[in-house]
């Protein structure tokens, strides 16, 4: 791998001169898409704060930029990657779509299949990307020469989480799913019994048939990670690791697990001491938005205007379903503003905005805003809810599906199934939102207890970033059990022990009883 200039020249400079700053010197391993754009204002409060900052990143990355104020990159030059992001996740789309069509039966086992799939693709770039690094030893040489105070990272995938254990660095997730699920399944407790599995559809009330498909959820998850991602990364770690290293215990071994939840969203459930909740934390006061962006939304009068986005991986949907939604708009009487790229809509109203970008957070906290039609990502959930804005839902990957059900259950939102969506459907639905008082209501309750903290989200998650590099780790907050192998965990080995002694002493018993009853017998027949 080629050490550009800038590389060159940051690591010379690390060298001799920062040991004169007292910022520290933090290393950043992110993930790409909409991971990057939390990410990122992470790294601002950071760099406000006065500490240095190296971002890694792959060469064939979609969003995170070779060029920032905020930080010194490292590019890893990759040759076997993946197709393109636009590529990817219209494929993604279109099975998804179609999954939604199938019965529920069908549809279970072919989403296990398709997870499995994904799993091997998304974890195979990560094993590409840490494998570059690691092979290169003159990288790794100034990576440890360059004396990190503390690794940052999204551990969605393992790559940034195996290059601080090979650099012996504290480290710090900023982190809401792991390998197959949720993040809390890799730290705490979680009993299927009532904590949903990712893509279940589920709330925390489950009847018995949706508690026996969520165990089976939890099994698959399980399964899918022992016998699909724990194989990739086998020969990585026999290579470059101490041996019988154990990548689960890698990462459950974070110092500080900031997690992007907040229970007033999220479904209550056991936690650790190093989990600190900073679900929202992106989110902030509205600021004034471009002049013409503000004529807009002030030419909408008594009505209000609608912002509509899919988040930044997804730009548009499948014509027919885009033309059904952008006929819907044009019978409103409120004003639309659509992130959309692609081609215009032929049914596209005169009181709709198009635009390839729009700042989001401002437009949600724009007086005028009433409503917000969005896929359920989770920061554009989050921005909804600090602004207290009502939602229609329109899940297509991933946990949007889930996103939607929890906002759906705390009775702030609305949810529309996209794969079979008319144009009435989704008119009589947003009229429903934009006019019906209780999704306000419910949805500005949210907003209030969101906001009534002792301490602001992304304050709290860098005051533990810093702890961590003040303290030189927090393994204080470490829990035993992470270290204890799946059965001794769940006790099986001594409910097995347990077992022994007491089928040995019924055993016992039994041939004792049998002694007893058979020995005058025995006495009888030898007088």
């Amino acid at each position: 791998m080629g050490m550009n200039a800038n590389q060159l020249l940051f690591f010379s400079s690390l060298l001799f001169v920062t040991c004169c700053c007292n910022g520290g010197r933090i290393l950043v391993f992110p993930e790409d898409g909409s991971h990057w754009v939390n990410m990122q204002v992470i790294l601002k409060e950071l760099h406000a704060r006065g500490h240095s900052l190296t971002v890694v990143r792959s060469s064939k990355s979609w969003y995170i930029q070779d060029s920032s104020p905020l930080y010194t990159f490292i590019s890893v030059n990759l040759t076997n990657t993946e197709e393109g992001s636009s590529v990817l996740f219209e494929t993604l789309l279109e099975r998804s779509l179609a999954l939604r069509r199938m019965t529920p039966i069908l549809r279970f086992f072919e989403q296990q299949k398709d997870v499995m799939t994904m799993l091997k693709i998304f974890h195979s770039g990560a094993l590409s990307l840490i494998s570059t690094m690691l092979d290169d030893s003159a990288l790794m040489g100034k990576l440890k020469d360059a004396k990190f105070d503390l690794m940052l990272t999204d551990p969605a995938f393992p790559a940034g989480v195996l290059l601080a254990h090979y650099l012996h660095l504290p480290m710090v997730y900023n982190v809401r799913w792991l390998n197959a699920g949720d993040a809390h399944m890799a730290i705490a407790p979680s009993t299927p019994s009532y904590v949903p599995m990712y893509n279940s559809l589920f709330s925390d009330r489950m009847d018995f048939l949706q508690r026996t498909e969520n165990f089976l959820r939890y099994l698959f998850s399980r399964l899918q990670e022992h016998f699909v991602i724990l194989p990739i990364y086998d020969e990585l770690l026999k290579r470059h690791f101490p041996l019988k290293s154990d990548l689960l215990t890698m990462q459950r071994s974070a110092d500080i697990w900031l997690l992007r939840v907040d229970f007033i969203f999220e479904y209550p459930r056991p936690s650790m001491p190093n989990v600190v909740y900073i679900g929202g934390f992106q989110c902030r006061p509205a600021e004034p938005i471009p002049t013409d962006l503000e004529e807009f939304m002030q030419s909408s009068g008594v009505h209000g205007v609608v912002v509509m986005s899919l988040g930044v991986m997804v730009t548009a949907l499948p014509k027919q379903i885009t033309e059904a939604i952008a006929a819907a708009f044009a019978k409103l009487p409120q004003k639309v503003i659509w992130r959309y790229v692609g081609e215009r809509p032929s049914s596209l109203g005169n009181n709709t905005l198009l635009l390839e970008w729009l700042p989001q957070n401002n437009l949600l906290g724009h007086p005028k805003t009433c409503a917000f039609v969005s896929h359920g990502g989770t920061n554009g959930i989050y921005e909804a809810i600090y602004h207290g804005i009502p939602v229609l839902l329109l899940p297509l990957l991933f946990d949007q599906f889930d996103n939607a059900i929890r906002l759906e259950t705390r009775g702030a939102a609305r949810v529309l199934e996209v794969s079979t969506l008319t144009s009435e459907e989704f008119l009589e639905a947003l009229k429903d939102v934009i006019k019906n008082p209780s999704y306000r209501s419910k949805i500005q309750k949210l907003s209030a207890l969101h906001r009534d903290q002792p301490l602001l989200p992304i304050d709290s998650a860098i005051f533990w970033i810093e702890y961590v590099m003040r303290h030189k780790g927090a393994q204080h907050l470490y829990s035993e059990g992470i270290r204890l192998p799946w059965y001794s965990y769940h006790s099986l080995d001594v409910i097995g022990f347990l077992l022994v002694i007491i089928i040995a002493v019924l055993w016992a018993t039994v041939y004792l009883i049998k002694f007893i009853c058979c020995t005058p017998n025995r006495k009888q027949k030898t007088e």
